[in-house]
């Protein structure tokens, strides 16, 4: 597999090398994708991603054998040695018009393509976890609020990486506008990630990521281990973190859930919180994750009234 390219893993006997312009995917946006990240050709989190990848077949009827694409995804992680693997799942091409499917194992099949792309995923700073692994702990930057606004979903929907992301492309579109102008006015510092409502008001994730916060009137941690500000180590486990629900929009991300079962068992476990505008103001930490970048924390949010919240600097 070269670098960079698609190749199709099921069918297993496929010999396209193309995407079909009648693939569901490409229709209707009917099918899933999942993006991992490679170090040392293992598969970071692997766990996390099979079980996206088993639940979100689910969600979808689509058949998929997570064992079988499990062995042929650590097979090219081995390739690939450092990078991304991005996984497309889509419904097979079907005798169906419309958006109908034949609600059978036939209309169940899909296609798995898969591409590789070399990219450093190791960083200078990481969060080391109880199990011998870590968390990728990217440089301080800063977030602004968007207009933009992501869709509300129904329960079936909500929370899966499905291919269905036009309102995050239109906000990363807002966003790269905000970050052309800060960078031909040479503002500092620079913006990392913008804040999204749903259509309820709701603010709920980033553009390409999940938000966890802290709240300035939230009960101070009870470990007697030093601040965050003074050990990176301590980060996640000093204070209470909040993340909003994905029981109705946005994406429940890898990242999301491995700092939410890293916290499960420590005295400030995550609290699911919805983050209201009245929030906002009384934010003292706030950080963006994926599975690829880690965390990456914020020093400050600038608001849509164009109030600038600081945050404690790690």
């Amino acid at each position: 597999m070269s670098p960079s390219s698609w190749i199709c893993l099921q069918p297993s006997n496929a010999t396209q090398t193309t995407l079909s312009l009648d693939n569901r995917g490409l229709a209707y946006g009917d099918g899933f994708f999942t993006t991992m990240g490679v170090i040392d050709g293992q598969i970071l989190w692997l766990d996390y991603h099979q079980q996206r990848l088993t639940s979100h077949a689910t969600a979808l009827h689509l058949q998929l054998d997570s064992q079988l694409l499990l062995a042929m995804l650590k097979t090219h992680a081995k390739q690939l040695q450092q990078g991304m693997l991005k996984l497309i799942a889509t419904r097979a091409e079907q005798e169906v018009r419309g958006y109908g499917y034949t609600p059978n194992i036939g209309g169940s099949a899909c296609e798995i393509w898969l591409k590789s792309s070399p990219m450093a995923i190791t960083t200078a700073q990481s969060l080391p976890l109880a199990n011998n692994q870590f968390i990728p702990l990217q440089p301080a930057a800063s977030a602004i609020c968007l207009s933009s606004q992501i869709a509300c979903l129904p329960p079936m929907l909500a929370g899966l990486k499905s291919l269905n992301r036009l309102d995050n492309v239109l906000a990363s579109g807002e966003l790269n506008a905000i970050k052309a102008k800060t960078w031909q006015d040479n503002i500092k510092p620079s913006i990392a990630e913008g804040l999204l409502r749903d259509m309820s008001g709701r603010w709920v994730e980033g553009t390409m990521s999940n938000v966890c916060y802290q709240l300035v009137e939230a009960p101070a941690a009870k470990s007697s281990n030093s601040p965050h500000s003074q050990n990176n180590s301590n980060y996640l486990s000093q204070g209470q973190w909040y993340t909003p629900s994905m029981a109705q929009s946005g994406v429940a991300g890898v990242m999301r859930q491995v700092i939410i079962d890293t916290l499960s068992t420590s005295e400030n476990p995550v609290i699911i919180r919805s983050l209201q505008d009245e929030d906002l103001p009384h934010l003292s930490q706030l950080f963006f994750c994926n599975a690829l970048r880690g965390i990456i924390p914020m020093s400050s949010l600038r608001l849509l009234s164009g109030e600038v919240v600081s945050f404690e600097a790690i």
